[in-house]
C-alpha cells in the first residue's frame, strides 16, 4: 500500500449482518487518525438496498452507498451471514465476484466466509469460520481447504477470520500489512486492545479453573521481553516459572494457544520490525538487539514472517524522518 494515496476499503452489509463486525471495520479502518502522520484508508459502508435490517432487528441502517462502491474499493469485507445455510442475494454474490476477478483483496469476518465460498472465490484456498460452524461449512463447500481451529487465515488477496473478535486481531493484521507492525500497535493501544494475536492460535481455549489466584503466563512473558537481546531458550522460559518444560508447553498452549518457541519468535519478529522501522539502518544491531544474534538469520526469519527482505520492509514501513 502506498503511503501517499488512501487505500479504499468497502464493506458490505446485508440484510441481518452482525453490527459488531461492521463496527469493528469502521473503527479500524473509517476512523482518521491525523496523530500517524500519513494517509489513511478511504473507508465506505455499502449495501444492495439503501436501507438494511441489522441482525435481529436491533436497527435499520440508512443512508447507505450502494453497491457500487464496491467497484473501486482495493478492499471489499463481505457481509456475514445471521443463517449461513440461507444463501446471499445474487447481487451481492455479483458484487464480490467482480471484486475478486479486477483483484481487489477480499475479507471476512466470521460466517462472511460462506458468502466468499457462495461467490465461488475459496475453492481450493485456505479459509476459516466460527468453529460452530465448520462442520456445515465442510459440508457445504467441500472444495475448500478449511482450517477451523485458528483466529484468522491470510491466504493473500482473500482473508477470512472466525468468531467476531477474531475480527480485531485480522484487522490488526491488514494494518500492519499495510502500514507496518509499529502503526499496528499504535492503533491497537488506541483500541486498548493487547498486541493483536497471532492467526495461527486457538479460536477458544479451555481452561481449568486456577487452584491460586495467579497461575498465568504474563510474569514469565513480561520477563522475556525484556530480554529478548539475549539467547533465551524454551529451558530458560521453563526455568523462570518454575515448571518442567512439558508443564510450560502445556501451558503455553491453554493460554496462548501456541508453543513457547513459537511465541519467542514472534516476540523477536515484532521487536526487529519496530527497530527497522524507526530507523535503525544497521541490520547487525537489529539482528542482536531481537536476539537473531546475526544479519543473516535475521534475514531469514524476517522473509519468512513478512515475505519481506529486511531492506523491503525498511522501504515501505520506515517512520524515520
Amino acid at each position: 500500500m502506498s503511503h501517499d494515496s488512501s487505500h479504499k476499503v468497502a464493506i458490505l452489509v446485508d440484510e441481518g449482518s452482525n453490527p459488531f463486525e461492521m463496527g469493528v471495520a469502521t473503527e479500524l479502518f473509517g476512523l482518521r487518525r491525523p496523530e500517524l502522520g500519513r494517509p489513511w484508508y478511504d473507508f465506505t459502508v455499502c449495501a444492495a438496498e439503501p436501507s438494511v435490517r441489522m441482525h435481529l432487528g436491533m436497527f435499520t441502517l440508512s443512508g447507505v452507498a450502494g453497491l457500487e462502491a464496491a467497484e473501486t474499493a482495493d478492499t471489499v469485507i463481505v457481509p456475514n451471514r445471521p443463517d449461513p445455510e440461507s444463501p446471499a442475494r445474487e447481487s451481492v454474490l455479483k458484487a464480490v465476484r467482480a471484486a475478486s476477478e479486477r483483484g481487489a483483496r477480499l475479507v471476512s469476518f466470521c460466517t462472511g466466509a460462506f458468502t466468499l465460498a457462495q461467490a465461488g472465490v475459496l475453492d481450493g484456498r485456505r479459509a476459516t469460520t466460527h468453529w460452530k460452524w465448520a462442520g456445515l461449512f465442510r459440508e457445504l463447500y467441500p472444495e475448500v481447504l478449511l482450517e477451523p481451529d485458528v483466529l484468522f487465515v491470510d491466504d493473500g488477496d482473500v482473508l477470512t477470520a472466525a468468531g467476531s473478535a477474531a475480527a480485531l486481531d485480522l484487522g490488526l493484521h491488514l494494518i500492519s500489512r499495510d502500514h507496518g507492525a509499529e502503526i499496528a500497535n499504535a492503533v491497537s493501544r488506541r483500541l486498548v486492545f493487547a498486541g493483536h494475536r497471532d492467526g495461527g492460535q486457538r479460536q477458544f481455549v479451555e481452561r481449568p479453573l486456577p487452584p491460586v489466584p495467579d497461575t498465568s503466563l504474563a510474569p514469565v512473558l513480561a520477563w522475556a521481553r525484556e530480554r529478548l537481546d539475549r539467547p533465551l531458550t524454551v529451558a530458560d522460559l521453563a526455568a523462570r516459572a518454575a515448571a518442567s518444560q512439558a508443564t510450560l508447553h502445556r501451558r503455553f498452549r491453554a493460554e496462548l494457544g501456541t508453543t513457547p518457541l513459537a511465541w519467542l519468535t514472534t516476540e523477536r519478529i515484532a521487536l526487529a520490525c519496530r527497530l527497522i522501522e524507526r530507523g535503525e539502518q544497521r541490520l547487525d544491531r537489529v539482528a542482536r538487539a531481537s536476539g537473531f544474534g546475526t544479519a543473516a538469520n535475521l534475514r531469514t526469519q524476517l522473509r519468512r514472517a513478512t515475505g519481506l527482505t529486511p531492506t523491503a520492509y525498511r522501504a515501505r514501513f520506515s517512520t524515520a524522518s
